[in-house]
């Protein structure tokens, strides 16, 4: 087989291996910032395709396929990698070059996958990633041997250090090389490993399982002379962040801290965010003539699209938390430690890192319950994901806490009210998906819990670049959201907004006469009892698109009532002028609960085959989300 078939089209690399090897890393250390994430033909599990020049100027494209300790997979995302390693997607052929990253910390259980990739035929290079650590450890890997006894290539990398995937990328442009001029030739090029079909690929036998785990039990006879021990730093820190309690403990100062960061260090740069959205606005409006082009850009625009790109700070810290305790190692050992507490409801310890996930975005915590083996615990777990208050929330949380909560300190001076209130919304959202957990599996989907085995990585201090790269990918999806899906939905607002425009003589403001207004009017009935007024409403329509959509709809509705003058000084103080602290309770509390965001619909549709369960949680989501504003509203006016 030929690693490049064509010098038109660069030869595709794939990147596998066993969770936590650090292909991430080594994926972020090729190809730097000339990445796209996409999704596999068909499924929605997200892959990552990037490209790099190598040092003889050859393009190459490289894809990082999900962790898998074996190509007999056992859950969706292993299924992926293994369907692209045997080129089952249609219009997709094999990889040219499969680069199989392995933790030289842990060998015995990285040379499995390798031995097992061996049998397909494909040209093979093995990384041993994370060498730096393995040497620390007192570990001795022969890599010469390894690449004889294996019979490939064997190159020790460390993907976070500088020039540390240098000698990957001379062996790659090598095999490359190799290819191209076998290319120009017409004849076959060596392969890197036995050349053979993967497309013949079987489910190997118990017997052939055997004879692999004895396989790398004799190289590593051969080639490691010490295995080495993990460090006593590291046992030591497990004995606390893995006890019972002091643990649990550690676990929630930590989401608490990160709840009150999300306050704290945004608040300078959201600062600067809304001083330019207001100095654009009011530039726009000195510099055009009165009319429909000037209010479309200032109070469609710039007051819809700027009432949620202002809400990016807070996001990029969300984020920055998540991906910091990824990369750190830590995120593994919470799922271990919530283990027995979520076992209480039953729900399997994995689901944890699907529904930390889901803080961020519910798509990707859906879509990360794929590594949940088992079918039932599977869709439990994708039932009660968007329960998680994901990063979406956020604008309605910060807006509606802004213009209600006074920023005081609270427990002594520790820390502020605004953060103590969006950790017991964030609390609020954990603890009513345990409660539907614990009803799923009572009754839809009973059966046997099964416990949780899973691989504690090595503590790892985080690479900044890596952490850089992934908040800078954040931060492009949100802004492209921003410039497309709410920019447009912001001209539609404004236009109903504005059309047909107040009678002559009316003594109302003209959005009370437009499309929007009567659409709102019409449905304030429905929700009154919850305390929500029509501008709620209309709010409420285009926020099924995406929950953030709701402030730039706000943002919108009131710069255009009264005489242009209702936004004051800030969204916030417009709300606070306009409704009663047992409204703004109410649609906080709607918000834990409503399931505003026809993307996760679309993807629990696509991972259950079929809009069953899709409808399901729409339907349970919705009452909870009635029942609870409801309940808020009535208590909160009986009280205040």
């Amino acid at each position: 087989m030929s690693v490049m078939t064509s010098a038109a089209v660069p030869p595709r690399i794939a990147l596998v291996g066993n969770p936590n090897c650090g292909k991430t890393a080594l994926f972020n250390a090729l190809t730097g910032s000339r990445q796209k994430v996409a999704n596999y033909p068909g499924v929605t599990v997200e892959r990552k395709i990037g490209h790099f020049v190598s040092p003889l100027g050859r393009r190459v494209q490289v894809i990082d396929l999900p962790g898998t300790y074996s190509l007999r997979a056992r859950s969706p995302d292993e299924e992926v990698t293994r369907d692209v390693v045997l080129g089952r997607f249609a219009h997709e052929e094999s990889p040219d070059l499969l680069v199989c990253v392995a933790d030289a910390t842990n060998l015995r259980l990285n040379l499995r996958l390798v031995v097992e990739l061996k049998r397909l035929g494909l040209p093979i290079i093995l990384a041993l990633n994370m060498m730096d650590a393995a040497e620390k450890r007192g570990c001795r890997i022969d890599a010469a041997a390894l690449s004889a006894a294996l019979g490939v290539p064997v190159v020790p990398t460390v993907a976070i250090r500088r020039g540390g995937v240098q000698p990957l990328l001379d062996q790659i442009d090598g095999a490359v090389a190799l290819a191209a001029a076998a290319d120009a030739a017409e004849s076959p090029a060596p392969c890197c490993s036995p050349c053979g079909s993967p497309n013949g690929w079987s489910e190997p036998s118990s017997r052939e399982l055997r004879a692999y785990h004895q396989e790398v039990e004799g190289l590593l006879a051969r080639c490691v002379t010490d295995a080495g021990l993990p460090p006593v730093a590291t046992r030591r820190v497990d004995a606390v962040l893995l006890h019972p309690v002091f643990g649990l403990a550690f676990l929630f100062l930590v989401l608490f801290l990160m709840f009150q960061a999300v306050f704290a260090w945004a608040e300078a740069p959201m600062n600067l965010i809304d001083g330019a959205v207001s100095g654009l606005k009011d530039w726009v409006a000195a510099t055009l003539p009165d009319g429909a082009l000037r209010s479309l850009l200032t109070d469609g625009i710039i007051a819809g699209v700027g009432s949620v790109v202002i809400f990016l700070p807070q996001i990029l810290v969300l984020f920055f938390f998540i991906l910091v305790l990824e990369a750190t190692g830590y995120l593994a050992r919470a799922a271990f430690l919530l283990d027995r507490l979520m076992g209480g409801v039953g729900l399997h310890g994995r689901a944890f890192i699907p529904l930390l996930s889901s803080f961020a975005c519910a798509v990707p915590g859906v879509m990360a319950a794929r590594t949940i083996e088992n079918r039932a615990d599977r869709l439990a777990t994708i039932m009660i994901a968007p329960l998680m208050t994901c990063s979406a929330r956020l604008p309605v949380y910060t807006l509606l806490i802004a213009a209600f909560v006074p920023d005081r300190p609270v427990l002594g001076g520790l820390v502020g009210l605004p953060g103590l209130v969006m950790f017991a919304l964030y609390a609020a959202g954990i603890l009513s998906a345990l409660a539907v957990a614990f009803v799923l599996k009572g009754t839809v989907f009973k059966g046997a819990r099964e416990p949780l085995l899973m691989e504690l990585p090595a503590y790892r201090l985080p690479n900044p670049r890596d952490i850089a790269l992934g908040l800078f990918e954040r931060a492009r999806i949100f802004l492209a959201r921003a410039g497309t899906t709410i920019f447009a939905l912001m001209i539609v607002m404004w236009f109903l907004a504005s059309v047909p425009g107040a009678p002559e003589g009316a003594s109302e403001p003209a959005i009370q006469y437009s499309i929007a207004g009567m659409i709102g009017h019409a449905l304030e009935p429905l929700l009154a009892p919850i305390g929500f007024t029509w501008q709620i409403a209309v709010a409420l329509v285009p926020g099924i698109a995406a929950r953030e959509v709701a402030v730039g709809v706000l943002g919108t509705i009131y710069a255009l009532s009264d005489s242009g003058d209702a936004l004051q000084s800030s969204l916030a103080g417009a709300l606070a002028a306009s409704w009663g602290l047992p409204t703004a309770l109410s649609l906080l509390a709607w918000y834990v609960f409503a399931p505003q965001c026809i993307a996760t619909l679309t993807v629990v549709k696509r991972e259950t085959n079929g809009w069953f369960w899709p409808a399901v949680m729409f339907a349970y989501m919705i009452a909870l989300a009635y029942g609870a504003s409801f309940v808020t509203y009535r208590v909160a006016s009986a009280l205040l």
